[in-house]
């Protein structure tokens, strides 16, 4: 059987994002917000708030149970001062709570993330079964481009 572990996660970012545009809508809002404090202007992907989707399933299916803040912490980047000039080296900052809080809302809603008690969010039967399926079909389609891979299909 094939886990999201046995697949380059970029492949399985890309195909789950395009299983989640079904399930899965994006807010008016999403169009005007930064992914955090540390970038100058909103993403300008057309399949954004899908790719982050996909990726948030991923990385709650690895480190699970998990919260917003951490996932916050993985989501954020080195902030510079206003000043460019400025000696100080870049702070780290999260990323948008509220873009990762609404995705979760909204992957809860799908029932492929359930809360685990005050520990967090966790995968569901449903969500790891959708990973499994799409990790699957990712490692099936690299198997059809590089024939040596299918030693480990």
């Amino acid at each position: 059987m094939t886990t999201l572990y046995d697949v380059p996660a970029d492949a399985l970012i890309e195909e789950l994002s395009d299983r989640l545009a079904d399930r899965i809508e994006e807010p008016d809002w999403a169009a005007y917000t930064k992914t955090g404090a540390d970038r100058d202007l909103p993403p300008e992907q057309e399949d954004f708030w899908y790719v982050r989707a996909a990726s948030l399933l991923r990385r709650v299916a690895m480190d699970g149970p998990v919260g917003v803040e951490r996932l916050a912490t993985h989501y954020g980047g080195a902030k510079r001062g206003s000043n460019r000039y400025r000696v100080a080296p870049p702070r780290q900052t999260d990323g948008s709570d509220k873009i990762i809080r609404t995705i979760l809302q909204q992957l809860q809603e799908e029932g492929l993330v359930g809360e685990h008690g005050s520990e967090g969010r966790e995968v569901t039967a449903e969500g790891r079964s959708l990973l499994d399926d799409v990790a699957g079909e990712v490692l099936a389609e690299l198997v059809d481009e590089r024939p040596e891979l299918e030693r480990y299909a």
